[in-house]
């Protein structure tokens, strides 16, 4: 049952990283499995391969939480493979209603983050207004188009894959903002194993330099990295507001019209506005029902 439920909460991070906005970061710190996840990662290394050679594989196996990574990679991988058209086509035909739910999923991590510190001081203040201010600068940038060659699919993988593991920080966005993101989606859809291996082997190099780096400064500067990230899931809300108007459109690789650049406004009285808002209390309520069971667990 254990691995049921881990091999769930993959498939809500990969659905995630699918949606540019949302992180499969902000899934896996709700579900309380950020912490582990950024160590089991972080342990894979020249460490590793020595307990390998004088402990045999049973040894390398445990030392790395490899039942946790596979069982957890395995959710992700299926829902990068399966939900990828699904949510695509969602975002194409019901912008507003997707973006609600994940306005409230996102409010309600927010909250759920920041409960971590049990004390706000002035320097958790500054690194909570930081994290807002860095993530609503990216939100509010405006994309550029770049050719998706092989070096570029793979520094984008590496890129990518550090956004998506940061809570409130969405790599799906970060490959928006390069122009990349159609091309990727595009090659999970079409499954492209080319692209998707040079992608994946960036987001492998990426990974295990970062989550170093991010399981250090939570372990060694628990209440500022809490309130960045706090900050970083807040400042992602001027992404993910619901009510936009497009101010700019593109031909997508179908020689579809889509929207390119857009701007935030105000919402109407109507039916559609109404059943936005309670997607935005399911999103909530959902994040507490996730934590609660967590908790139970």
């Amino acid at each position: 049952m254990k691995h049921i439920w881990l091999f769930l909460k993959g498939l809500a991070m990969g659905a995630a990283d699918v949606v540019p906005g949302v992180s499969g970061g902000t899934i896996a710190f709700v579900t309380g499995i950020y912490t582990e996840l950024l160590d089991s990662i972080k342990s894979i290394g020249p460490q590793a391969l020595g307990v390998w050679r004088r402990q045999g594989l049973r040894a390398f196996w445990q030392h790395i939480n490899g039942t946790f990574l596979l069982v957890l990679g395995s959710g992700i991988l299926l829902a990068l493979l399966t939900l990828a058209r699904g949510i695509h086509y969602l975002l194409l035909n019901y912008p507003v209603w997707v973006w609600a739910f994940f306005f409230g999923l996102i409010l309600a991590s927010s909250w759920h983050v920041g409960k971590e510190i049990r004390r706000w001081r002035l320097p958790e203040l500054a690194f909570l207004l930081a994290g807002a201010a860095l993530a609503a600068w990216i939100s509010l940038a405006s994309p550029t188009q770049i050719e998706a060659t092989p070096l570029i699919v793979f520094i984008a993988g590496s890129v990518a894959i550090c956004a998506m593991i940061l809570p409130g920080i969405s790599g799906s966005f970060i490959l928006l903002l390069m122009g990349l993101y159609e091309p990727i989606l595009g090659a999970v859809k079409a499954f492209d194993l080319a692209t998707m291996g040079l992608f994946a082997c960036g987001a492998a190099l990426g990974l295990t330099l970062f989550s170093r780096l991010l399981s250090w400064l939570l372990h060694h500067y628990h209440h500022a990295m809490f309130a960045l990230l706090t900050g970083f899931m807040l400042g992602s809300l001027v992404k993910v507001w619901p009510w936009k108007e497009t101010l700019l459109t593109r031909l997508n690789s179908k020689g579809e019209v889509v929207p390119f650049i857009q701007g935030n406004i105000l919402p109407s009285l109507s039916a559609e506005t109404g059943l936005a808002l309670l997607l935005s209390v399911v999103g909530f309520t959902l994040v507490i029902g996730l934590e609660r069971i967590a908790k139970a667990r």
